[in-house]
């Protein structure tokens, strides 16, 4: 990312026009910066809108982070918060932190990830301003092995968040991502480090689409969506949003820490989008197998109806495509 570019942005608007003179000079650069920054803008899929004689300003309204905004109530949780400008990738870099000793439930927010990173080897994909990327660093006393059903738990807690504010269309597909109409609007990409019978550490990562989805569709092989096409403008402030989805997280990895996944069993099929529907699962071996969605036992496999029975499959071993 070009220097400066996000000190620049953040002294743009959606509402009112600031000239190159007026930010140059607040921020102590030549206007010669300011115009090469706002050039550079739209190549992080974020447009700027240049009118000769007025200035620049945000073709869309953007909450940028602020650790001002979010920290004091996650502290209040006892959540630990880091807001960094950009990162390769959040997971990878509190991963490294959780090997220097870092403590639990830290947070580590990105403005922009290079890198981002999704299941299965993906690519996390999203423009400057456009998502809210961040990742929770939790210590369970739990092993690993009874860990299974954490990502349907975190799924589900920031699905409960979305529906909270309005966003009633809001599910949870097995295992990681968050749908609106079969559309992809949100991913969750778990990490763990311990032994698989003793405490382990979980690098719990979250990508959030807010804006932008347009600028995804070409580069994405599925549906995706963003807040900002099912929720009002004062809805898709980043910093309430982070606040809430911690919060909400918190109290539910404290819960499954203590019981694990089976309190959340029903809750969880109840926001499943495909909960009854006729699906098929795709194995690590190729295998195609058609049947009817039953939900998920009490480990969070799932669970699928056939023509031989009820089969189970756990979270490394399929990808989940809706379709008869």
């Amino acid at each position: 990312m070009p220097p400066q570019l996000l000190d620049i942005l953040r002294q743009l608007s959606h509402d009112d026009f600031h000239s190159g003179e007026e930010v140059a000079r607040r921020l102590h650069i030549s206007r010669a910066s300011v115009h090469n920054a706002v050039q550079e803008a739209e190549a992080f899929g974020l447009r700027v809108q240049a009118v000769r004689g007025r200035g620049y300003r945000l073709a869309q309204p953007i909450s940028w982070l602020n650790l001002d905004a979010f920290a004091p109530r996650l502290n209040d949780c006892g959540v630990r918060c880091q807001l960094v400008d950009v990162l390769d990738s959040t997971n990878s870099h509190l991963m490294q932190l959780a090997h220097e000793g870092e403590p639990h439930k830290s947070l580590v927010v990105a403005e922009w990830q290079a890198k981002g990173r999704g299941r299965r080897g993906r690519t996390w994909l999203a423009g400057l301003g456009g998502s809210l990327t961040f990742s929770l660093l939790w210590r369970f006393n739990r092993p690993a092995s009874e860990l299974s059903g954490l990502s349907l738990v975190v799924g589900m807690g920031l699905t409960r968040v979305l529906r909270d504010l309005g966003l009633v269309a809001a599910g949870v597909k097995w295992p990681n991502d968050i749908l609106v109409e079969d559309a992809k609007l949100a991913g969750v990409l778990i990490e763990l480090v311990g032994d698989m019978l003793g405490p382990s550490t979980a690098i719990i990562g979250v990508g959030v689409n807010v804006l932008g989805s347009d600028a995804l569709r070409g580069q994405i092989d599925q549906a995706v969506t963003d807040l900002s096409e099912h929720l009002p403008v004062n809805q898709l402030d980043r910093n309430a949003l982070l606040g809430a989805m911690v919060t909400r997280l918190n109290g539910d990895l404290e819960r499954f820490d203590g019981a694990g996944f089976a309190p959340f069993r029903a809750e969880w099929e109840a926001l499943h989008a495909y909960q009854k529907r006729h699906v098929h699962v795709l194995t690590g071996l190729g295998e195609q197998i058609g049947g009817q969605l039953a939900g998920v036992d009490d480990g969070g496999a799932l669970l699928l109806d056939t023509e031989q029975g009820t089969r189970r499959f756990h979270s490394g071993e399929v990808s989940l495509r809706s379709g008869s």
